[in-house]
């Protein structure tokens, strides 16, 4: 039995109705990016409408492999269990030259992680998982509602939507375009891509059968079974396997997804003894470009409406969702009037220096697996060929560097350390998980931290911190005491169960950091004062210089 996804219900918008309502925010488009945004805003206390033109979820697989800040990042909307319950886990991986293993690598050595490197999963369980926690929080989902056009103004947006019932005007603060490569936003936005296309095609097959592979990532370099191409095979939940064949510029889509062109090639690799049977079959080129800019007034581009990669390496929805992750807070902060506006501009500089990031490692993935010329591809299959005995020529191959996030460059949101740290994620990187305690049972410090400005405070023993306390409600401390430790009920403290969590944070007794709601690194100290704790937590919420000083009554700077 395939795949049945479900059918969601056309109901009739109240506007049609004459109801007329300003709404704090409109999301165009009900894909993982779209709905991740609804439900990061719903717990920010932001209630948005989500307008999709479908009734279902996405049709094949598509998007599969989450990696682990994704899968954090989920954790913290609520969804993380979901997916990685139903998802397959993995973290190794072959690459083959021709008929031999060129070599093979672990994306996690480190053990006593809460997620692993990735997990695979078709988008459409995804979607469904995303959906169920938007019914769970009371999002304003609407199917069947097709947005047509888009007016914005310096106050706001309106959006005209067409539905079964007719078509009606939506009035927001705010629209974000989560409608993917074809964008209606930006096409009626007359917004234009920079960037590349390039010339070739990849076939991909969804695959039901029983695996005689194992839980990995598998990637072969002009295999006997596909001459002079390569192939890319992932296990997905369900016996369902993900197979992508390069088949050249020349190729005809439309032919080549035919089942009577696919199965041969299926049967090539398998063999004729292996039975399998096709789910979903499509063709595609790879494309690396962005937009100019990701914030137009009041209309904000995430995901793949706003930039756009080669599939390989895992880029597109886990960016689409770390977009996301970047957004609501900030967004939430404007529309409370707590930030101003100003502060939607270090989502466009933060998710920029992320896109040119992944264009940059999905542009050289695709010239590696591609060649251009006849010298790169002598180039590619000598570094393949040393590769199998000779370490140093691993680390040249490139099958598509597998996503990580990005660790934002120095600006005026972050405050640059004045200490040295041995260790530790740095001002602008994410926050890094380990094991705790919390009254007494086992637990992820990840899943303490997040959702508002944190204050992380490492103690050899729990004594009290008056200053700290007075930065509240701006930022919530919560304090690391080692293991063995007894926390007082009057503090919000984790035990540091195996001491990793100081380790891979490098502190000792009083490093304090500073995290933002998105759980990156705003400011961290060995050694601190209240006045800089409170300096820097004013620049992470992109106030002025002016508010700051308005706040040194609560913030003195004796050391602490």
């Amino acid at each position: 039995m395939g795949y049945r996804p479900p059918t969601y219900p056309f109901v009739r918008p109240p506007e049609l109705s004459g109801t007329l309502a300003n709404h704090p925010v409109v999301i165009v488009g009900a894909g993982p990016v779209g709905l991740a945004c609804a439900i990061d805003l719903a717990l920010h206390g932001v209630a948005a409408v989500v307008l999709d033109d479908n009734d279902t979820v996405s049709a094949g697989s598509r998007a599969i492999c989450y990696a682990k800040r994704t899968l954090e990042i989920l954790d913290r909307l609520g969804c993380g269990d979901a997916v990685a319950d139903r998802g397959v886990s993995w973290q190794h991986g072959k690459v083959f030259f021709r008929d031999r293993l060129a070599y093979q690598f672990d994306l996690q050595p480190e053990a006593a992680h809460r997620r692993p490197a990735f997990v695979n999963l078709q988008q459409y369980h995804l979607e469904e998982a995303l959906v169920a926690r938007c019914v769970e929080l009371g999002v304003d989902v609407r199917w069947r509602n097709r947005v047509d056009g888009v007016e914005s103004r310096d106050d706001g947006v309106t959006l005209t939507v067409e539905t079964p019932d007719g078509s009606y005007a939506l009035h927001a603060d705010f629209a974000i375009a989560a409608d993917g490569a074809r964008s209606t936003l930006r096409e009626r936005l007359g917004l234009d891509w920079k960037g590349q296309v390039f010339r070739d095609r990849f076939l991909i097959a969804d695959v039901r059968m029983q695996g005689a592979f194992p839980t990995e990532r598998w990637f072969w370099f002009d295999p006997p079974f596909h001459r002079n191409q390569s192939v890319l095979l992932h296990r997905q939940a369900d016996d369902v396997w993900r197979i992508d064949f390069q088949l050249g510029w020349d190729a005809d889509p439309d032919e080549e997804r035919k089942p009577e062109r696919v199965r041969p090639r299926i049967r090539a690799m398998l063999g004729d003894d292996h039975p399998f049977e096709l789910e979903w079959v499509s063709v595609y080129t790879f494309q690396c470009r962005r937009l100019d800019r990701f914030v137009h007034g009041r209309v904000i581009f995430v995901g793949d409406a706003a930039h756009q990669v080669s599939p390989f390496g895992a880029r597109g929805a886990n960016s689409g969702i770390q977009d996301v992750d970047n957004l609501a807070w900030k967004l939430a902060r404007v529309l409370r009037r707590e930030s101003p506006v100003s502060l939607l501009d270090s989502y466009d500089a933060e998710r920029i220096e992320a896109a040119d990031e992944n264009i940059v490692h999905s542009t050289r993935s695709t010239d590696f697996i591609t060649p251009k010329s006849g010298v790169s591809r002598v180039f590619r299959d000598a570094v393949l060929d040393l590769a199998v005995d000779h370490p140093f020529a691993r680390a040249l191959v490139n099958s598509g560097r597998l996503s990580l996030p990005t660790c934002y460059r120095p600006s005026p949101m972050f405050t640059r350390d004045t200490g040295s740290f041995d260790a530790g994620p740095r001002p602008g990187a994410p926050a890094v998980d380990a094991p705790i305690l919390h009254d007494g049972r086992d637990g992820w410090l990840l899943s303490r931290l997040g959702g508002t400005f944190e204050l992380l405070l490492f103690l050899d023993e729990p004594v009290s911190f008056i200053g700290l306390s007075k930065l509240a409600p701006s930022a919530r401390l919560t304090v690391v005491l080692p293991a063995g430790a007894r926390a007082p009920s009057t503090i919000r403290a984790v035990v540091d169960r195996d001491g990793l969590v100081r380790r891979r944070y490098g502190a000792r007794d009083r490093t304090l950091y500073l995290l933002r709601p998105d759980q990156h690194v705003a400011a961290r100290w060995h050694v601190w004062a209240y006045g800089e704790v409170a300096a820097a937590l004013f620049h992470a919420r992109g106030l002025s210089g002016e508010s700051y000083d308005g706040a040194r009554q609560l913030a003195p700077s004796q050391p602490a």
